[in-house]
């Protein structure tokens, strides 16, 4: 993954299931919410939270191993002119750190690990933030997305 290309694939298992498959080999269910597994959108925020758990883990870790450690993402399906979508998009961190040193010196850079991983590290929510634009294809042909530039 050294080249900054990031894929999986998705196969159809049964009607609105599929199983995604990362290159490392992993797998995960996911569905239309009509069982246990996770839906796209679902996903989304499992993304969001996770992107930002594993930037505050990281950086606060250094100085101390959490006694809780818990990250709750929501958002608000909505349908409105730009279609189906998430709105008030939120991620809160319910953190403990033990009551020494390392606890102490964990709570101190708390704050700034969120507002760096939320700032700059975290490559899900600043994509979305961002609004990427993002072009579908069939067999290798666009059908929707953005417009390719005129050729000069």
């Amino acid at each position: 993954m050294s080249d900054g290309l990031r894929q999986v694939s998705l196969e159809r298992t049964s009607r609105g299931r599929l199983v995604a498959r990362n290159e490392r080999g992993a797998t995960l269910a996911l569905g239309m919410g009509e069982d246990g597994d996770f839906t796209p959108v679902e996903l989304l925020l499992v993304a969001i939270a996770g992107c930002a758990a594993i930037d505050v883990d990281l950086i606060t870790g250094k100085r101390s191993a959490p006694e809780e450690f818990r990250v709750d993402a929501s958002g608000v399906k909505i349908r409105d002119q730009h279609g189906n979508r998430l709105v008030e998009l939120s991620v809160d961190f319910q953190i403990r750190f033990p009551d020494d040193d390392g606890g102490r010196a964990a709570e101190a850079v708390l704050h700034r690990a969120i507002n760096a991983s939320h700032d700059r590290l975290c490559t899900v929510s600043r994509t979305v933030e961002t609004s990427s634009p993002v072009t579908v294809n069939l067999r290798g042909a666009r059908v929707a997305g953005p417009q390719l530039a005129p050729e000069q």
